[in-house]
């Protein structure tokens, strides 16, 4: 049996979750993006506590490590860390994009391909295409949407749209096999996710772990 503490602090919701096997057991949510950092470690003794169990009860911790908010994932990934090296356990990432596409198939079944976007400013956006049985046909980028961007797929298949980077593309993707649906995205899915690349013994190095960003962060400095 496998006891993994789950971090989603990739997008204006973050979540943790404590699952067992993949199954959710204790969950809790914050919607301040802005509090992230200050919520995250206060969020996960309270949940320890109210599951009964101890963080040394622990056999992994997983994290989505982007794309997303780049504070986000930072908050996420060094949380994630600090758990793994005190406790001696696992690390395990999994891509942010993969997950809500895990949570648009169980929802929205019915569709050839999905397509979760994240929003990255102007008319850019995170995203990927995932086939109904998972597999990746477009690995995650940051792409600049357009009315010809996925035609090689809408001319032949049907393909949901859904994440908070998909409103703004729904005037540009306008092809009659294109839907934009709406999903209910948690950090429960990361929880099915985290278990299967626990079986497999599918490890992070502590390390070297890091954000995937997708495209690379820029700061601003005073002169």
């Amino acid at each position: 049996m496998a006891l993994i503490l789950n971090i989603d602090t990739a997008t204006e919701i973050a979540g943790i979750c404590l699952s067992q096997d993949g199954n959710s057991l204790f969950s809790a949510q914050n919607q301040e993006q802005k509090e992230h950092a200050s919520w995250l470690h206060a969020a996960v003794a309270k949940m320890m506590q109210d599951s009964g169990f101890g963080m040394r009860d622990l056999d992994a911790v997983a994290v989505t490590n982007g794309p997303g908010s780049y504070t986000g994932l930072r908050v996420g990934m060094a949380a994630a860390k600090g758990f793994c090296y005190a406790l001696n356990i696992p690390l395990i990432t999994e891509n942010t994009l993969k997950v809500m596409a895990l949570a648009a198939r169980e929802q929205a079944p019915g569709t050839d391909l999905f397509c979760p976007m994240i929003d990255a400013r102007r008319m850019e956006v995170f995203t990927a295409v995932y086939k109904s049985d998972g597999v990746e046909l477009i690995s995650p980028v940051a792409m600049i949407i357009d009315g010809n961007s996925f035609s090689d797929y809408l001319n032949s298949q049907s393909m949901s749209f859904f994440g908070g980077g998909s409103h703004k593309c729904k005037p540009l993707l306008t092809a009659s096999s294109a839907a934009f649906i709406e999903i209910k995205y948690q950090v429960g899915y990361l929880g099915i996710l985290s278990f299967l690349r626990y079986l497999h013994h599918e490890f992070t190095g502590l390390v070297y772990s890091e954000p995937a960003y997708t495209k690379e962060f820029y700061t601003h400095t005073k002169k």
